[in-house]
């Protein structure tokens, strides 16, 4: 005897259909009233975009296996995030980097959003150097290290320092360019903390040139402390290289004091008011909701 399917589900239809409708209801409320949600929103949205980029690109990848190369691939995939959340990225100064030769690049770290600008100014055959526990983030840890990311344990003083020391070699034999973010973390309040010496001894070991880059204050559009993110401008600047020929290891503190006090003037110069600091308080008559 075959079983007749019921066409019409049972007593729990009702509410279920009730309780769906209440939450259609309460999302839009949310979404204007309460800042707070909508900054969970977009947050869950960039990393659950992110995370599902990475699964398409992963098979694209694999085509040629880990390779720097790949990173065009990754860049290409998220140039698009910005006009998702209406960030608009002005860029200056790419022509300050070396034409046709190794180099490491130090940029100021405030969020998970500098992403946004790594990608828009992203030079060719650089990977960032990142911390190791990324590789264990889902599908963008597998994208990450198939495009040739280079994994460091921050915990582990004489794993990181062998690893910069690989580092040096691939610099010169295999034509990468490394990107480090010198403060170690995620920095939101609104300046830039002391630079952490790994990425100076790397250039310097290598004998190749620093190139700065300094992505303004997000200030402007988002404070994870107040729990804002809205639309704005962000700009980024890459200053001229700083050269490391000749210099030896006791000449890198000195060379890291130098590197960070150029960036953090820049950085306050191109900073929304000026200051480019102030723990992300909004700044009053900002742009808001602004256009991208």
């Amino acid at each position: 005897m075959v079983a007749r399917m019921e066409l019409w589900p049972g007593p729990w239809t009702a509410p279920l259909l009730l309780l769906l409708l209440l939450l259609l209801l309460l999302l839009p409320t949310l979404w204007f009233c309460a800042p707070s949600a909508k900054y969970f929103f977009k947050m869950a949205f960039y990393n659950g975009w992110i995370l599902f980029l990475a699964v398409l690109a992963i098979p694209v990848c694999a085509v040629r296996g880990r390779n720097v190369e790949n990173m065009k691939i990754l860049r290409l995939m998220l140039l698009h995030i910005k006009y998702l959340y209406g960030i608009r990225v002005e860029v200056r100064g790419t022509h300050h980097f070396p034409p046709s030769q190794p180099y490491v690049v130090v940029s100021n770290h405030q969020s998970s959003l500098d992403l946004l600008g790594m990608m828009e100014v992203l030079p060719g055959r650089c990977v960032p150097i990142a911390k190791r526990e990324l590789l264990w983030a889902g599908s963008a840890g597998l994208a990450c290290w198939l495009a040739g990311v280079i994994f460091i344990d921050r915990k582990r003083t004489g794993d990181a320092i062998s690893v910069m020391s690989e580092v040096a070699q691939t610099l010169l034999t295999q034509d990468v360019r490394v990107w480090v973010f010198p403060e170690g973390t995620r920095n939101h309040n609104g300046s830039m903390l002391p630079f952490k010496r790994g990425a100076f001894h790397l250039a310097v070991q290598a004998q190749v040139p620093i190139v700065p880059i300094v992505m303004s204050s997000y200030r402007d559009f988002y404070c994870k402390k107040e729990r804002r993110f809205t639309s704005g401008r962000c700009q980024v600047r890459v200053l001229p290289p700083v050269p490391t020929e000749g210099l030896t290891p006791d000449d890198v503190p000195a060379l890291a004091d130098g590197v960070r006090h150029s960036m953090l003037t820049i950085f306050r110069e191109i900073s929304t008011d000026g200051r480019g600091g102030g723990d992300c308080l909004k700044k009053p008559g900002g742009l808001g909701e602004a256009r991208s």
